[in-house]
Parts: C-alpha cells; sequence; structure tokens
C-alpha cells in the first residue's frame, strides 16, 4: 500500500477554476498561443507520480510541484534562460505562469532561482527518458518480452544467438551518436598541472591554519612556480622541446606539495576533516591528474585511459570525432535515435565508445516498444560491421549502404542500387538536422551545468524540448489544415 508523503502534495488540479485560459484571473489568454498549448499536450498528472516518489519524509516544508519544475526548466531550455532571468520571465509573463500551473497571475516570484539547481538534481534523467517517450507516443516495454533474448539468464546465450521471431516489420529507425560538448577550458597538459599545483597550495595553507604543520609551513616555491608558467604562458612560439621543460617543471613542484600533504596524513589521520569538501574531491583528483601525467611524461606518450581533462569535472573525458570544425570534443558521447521524426537518447556514456555496438540493443528495444522490428535501419557507415550485417539479415531488416562483396556486374540493377543509397543517405541526414537543430538552439551544443547529473539532465531536456516543438508544429499545421479546407457542398448550398 503506498502512503501518501507529506513531503510533497499531489497537485492533480493545479488550476482548477482556470482551466481555460480566458478566465487566468481576469486576464484573457490567448488559446492559440505557444504555451498554452504545450500545457494541454504534456500529461502533468500522470508525470507527476513519479516526481513524488522521491519525497518519502513526512516532515518538513512540502516540495514546490512538479509541473512548475519542470515547466520552468523547460521555459529555459526553449529561451536559453540563465536561471536568474527564467525566475525573471517567469514574473513577468502570464503564458509562462500558466505553463507552470499558477492559479493565478501574480507579480511576485513563485520561486527564489537558487531552486532551479534543485530542480535538475531531482529530476532525473530516467525520468525524462519515460516522460520523452509519453510524449513522443513510444509504447512501454512489456514485461513478458523484456527478458526474451537478452543474455541474462545465465545460459551464456546472447541476443545475437537467439532464433529471431517471425513477426511483420513496420517502420524506420535512424540511428546516429553524437557529442554534447562540456563548458570546460581547453585542457592542456601545463595548464591542468599549473592549476593542480595551485589548488596543492591552497590545501596546504588550509592544513598549515589548522595547526597540523606543527607551527612551520612547508616550503612550496610557489612564486618561482608562478613565473615559470606565466613565462610559458605568454611565449607566443611554444616548442616541443618548451612545453615538455614546462611540464617537467611543473610535475616536480606538484610532487613535492603531494609530498608535503602525505607527511602531513601520515601524522593525523583525520586530517581531510579540515579541508572544504571541493577541496577533498579535488586532492582526489590531483593525485591521479599526477599519475597520468607522469606516466605520459615517462613514456613520451600524449595518451592514456580515463584521461583527466578538467579537474573540476574529472568525469569529462576527450571524445575524437575527427570533425572539420574541432577534431577533439570534450564532453558526453550521446546516441540517439529517430523514429517518426522524434529523437530518443538510446546511450549516454561520458568514455568514448563505438557507437556500431548499440544498433542491436536499439533495434530489440525497439521490438520490445512496437512489438515488431523495423523494416528499415538507417544508419552511418560505422554501424555496418559484419555482426550487424548478419544481425539484420537473419531478421529481415533491411541495413542502408552497399552490399558486401563485388558490385553487381548489370549496370541498370548497379545504378539502381545507387539510386536507393542515394535516397536513404537524405533520410538519414534528418537525424543529423536534429542534432543541428538541438545544439543551436538548446543546450546540446554546449552543456554549461556543472555536475554530471546536471549536464545528463540538460541533454536529456535539449531532446525533450526539441520533441515537443515539433510536437506543436504538427498540431498548428493540422489546425491550419482543417481551418483552410473547403466546406462540403450541402454546407455552401
Amino acid at each position: 500500500m503506498h502512503l501518501e508523503a507529506d513531503m510533497y502534495k499531489r497537485h492533480l488540479n493545479q488550476i482548477s477554476l482556470l482551466d481555460d485560459p480566458e478566465m487566468f484571473d481576469g486576464i484573457k489568454l490567448d488559446k492559440n498561443n505557444e504555451w498554452v498549448k504545450l500545457a494541454k499536450i504534456i500529461p502533468w498528472s500522470e508525470l507527476e507520480e513519479m516526481y513524488a516518489d522521491q519525497f518519502k519524509s513526512r516532515t518538513g516544508q512540502p516540495a514546490i510541484s512538479f509541473r512548475m519544475a519542470l515547466g520552468s526548466l523547460l521555459i529555459k531550455e526553449r529561451y536559453g534562460f540563465s536561471d536568474e532571468e527564467t525566475v525573471a520571465q517567469i514574473t513577468m509573463n502570464p503564458y509562462l505562469q500558466y505553463f507552470i500551473g499558477l492559479g493565478s497571475y501574480t507579480t511576485t516570484s513563485p520561486f527564489d532561482s537558487s531552486m532551479m539547481t534543485r530542480f535538475r538534481k531531482r529530476i532525473t534523467p530516467q525520468m525524462l527518458s519515460e516522460i520523452n517517450d509519453q510524449i513522443i507516443g513510444r509504447p512501454k516495454k512489456k514485461d513478458d518480452d523484456s527478458d526474451k533474448g537478452s543474455g541474462n539468464d545465465g545460459s551464456g546465450e546472447g541476443t545475437t544467438e537467439t532464433k529471431p521471431e517471425e513477426t511483420s516489420k513496420q517502420g524506420t529507425l535512424i540511428l546516429d551518436a553524437t557529442c554534447a560538448p562540456q563548458n570546460i577550458q581547453f585542457p592542456t597538459d601545463a595548464r591542468l598541472l599549473n592549476d593542480a599545483r595551485v589548488l596543492t597550495e591552497k590545501i596546504i595553507d588550509s592544513l598549515h591554519e589548522a595547526g597540523l604543520t606543527e607551527g612551520k609551513k612547508p616550503r612550496t616555491y610557489r612564486e618561482k612556480a608562478k613565473k615559470q608558467y606565466n613565462r610559458f604562458s605568454k611565449n607566443r612560439k611554444k616548442t616541443k622541446k618548451l612545453i615538455r621543460k614546462t611540464i617537467g617543471q611543473q610535475l616536480r613542484y606538484l610532487r613535492r606539495n603531494l609530498g608535503h600533504i602525505e607527511k602531513i596524513a601520515v601524522k593525523y589521520p583525520e586530517y581531510l576533516k579540515h579541508l572544504a569538501p571541493w577541496l577533498r574531491e579535488r586532492l582526489a583528483v590531483i593525485r591521479m591528474l599526477y599519475e597520468q601525467q607522469k606516466e605520459m611524461s615517462e613514456s613520451g606518450t600524449h595518451r592514456i585511459s580515463d584521461r583527466i581533462v578538467s579537474l573540476s569535472q574529472p568525469w569529462v573525458r576527450p571524445i575524437v570525432r575527427g570533425k572539420q570544425t574541432a577534431d577533439v570534443e570534450f564532453g558526453a558521447k550521446v546516441e540517439m535515435s529517430d523514429v517518426g521524426g522524434y529523437l530518443r537518447v538510446e546511450d549516454l556514456r561520458w568514455n568514448a565508445f563505438n557507437e556500431s555496438t548499440t544498433l542491436q540493443a536499439s533495434v530489440e528495444s525497439y521490438r520490445e516498444c512496437y512489438g515488431c522490428y523495423p523494416e528499415r535501419v538507417l544508419a552511418d557507415k560505422i554501424f555496418r560491421t559484419r555482426e550487424n550485417l548478419k544481425y539484420c539479415k537473419e531478421r529481415g531488416i533491411h541495413l542502408n549502404g552497399p552490399k558486401l562483396g563485388k558490385p553487381n556486374q548489370d549496370p541498370k540493377v548497379r545504378k539502381a542500387q545507387q539510386y536507393q543509397e542515394w535516397l536513404e543517405s537524405g533520410e538519414r541526414g534528418d537525424i543529423e538536422r536534429r542534432f543541428g537543430i538541438s545544439k543551436r538552439c538548446y543546450s546540446l551544443g554546449l552543456v554549461m551545468t556543472k555536475l554530471k547529473h546536471t549536464s545528463e539532465v540538460s541533454i536529456h531536456l535539449s531532446v525533450l524540448t526539441l520533441n515537443l516543438q515539433r510536437k506543436l508544429r504538427l498540431l498548428l499545421r493540422t489546425f491550419f489544415r482543417l481551418l483552410l479546407m473547403p466546406l462540403p457542398a450541402y454546407v455552401v448550398q
């Protein structure tokens, strides 16, 4: 039996008497406004249950409603406002207040701008994924079929080894991957080591002020190290010899500082409680960074697994993309699917991965939701591995691209195949266009949030906002099509 949580009060009838936008506290709202229509598209009461389950405590002030939390994040994502500007715009705009579920127009702020960060922490990526599935009309996975062919029964048989079911195939599944760049400073080894050195100096200062150095502050040579790095950073022609020399200098300074901290740790095992929480996290990252940079410096290489490129966001990894504008991007790698013009996040990882390994899982997820395999799978060349080709052939799924082996000798057949490949490449470009819109208009182009969880939430919000805008355009197109439709003859007479 589900116990009602006092920490969260459900708001099933948030507008009650004001469901009609013309009666919004005496302010006549346009029914065709974007936010009025979006408020009707989103099933607020159904989605609120997922949000309310997070509040198990029976004490404390009741939390802000789910509609206000998600609605505010969607407004921010739609216009690209800051948190402060989002609250200011909601305060001035009755349409936005109607969208977040206020009962009447008010000139006071509904919440403080700092609550936007709490909204991003409370709403999980899994929750946004379920919301996105409901918005795009994707059926839920059937529990009876979820374990078939998953390879989780201990028999050791994977999805590709099970006998494919004879089901009708319907629809087109488009797959592609992109990178969501994180808002971090472009990383260089010398700069990272210099920043780590400065942070270790702050740690030593904090431990000295706490009385853990027996009145004698360890020598850090900070002024000398700062002058050496400033001289390097102002040099316009940084040769390989100069870069290697500077990295070696900063490594030695950092090693000396970490040695002082280790000596303090031996004498005072509880030294961490004298540091601020963020400094404790940085210290663990600095130690990993030092080991990585030391190994690369000794081996003369620039590659290492799980390479740290940001001290404040150590989960960010370099993603080699080979694009014309940026050979390497720093952020999350996201694999998405496009069904009927709607995007869906299939896989999101911070480490680089080969997207071809996710094709079979995406196709099986499609089958579990829609009850059938897709008739076609349109994907990039990297997806055309022998395993994926064999998998699609066994299930009668058409995977775009040329067939393996020699081309057909018949010029007419070869020309027809080339024409089909050309058409399918244009269809596959639909997901690329949607990537471009999400990066140009929404936060997928540059994720500004600082935490790992909130960054994933921002990525999912950009996809959800894009799908909501598409659904809104389709509704308006249907409305105008019906409006301009000629009347029947008996009505005209």
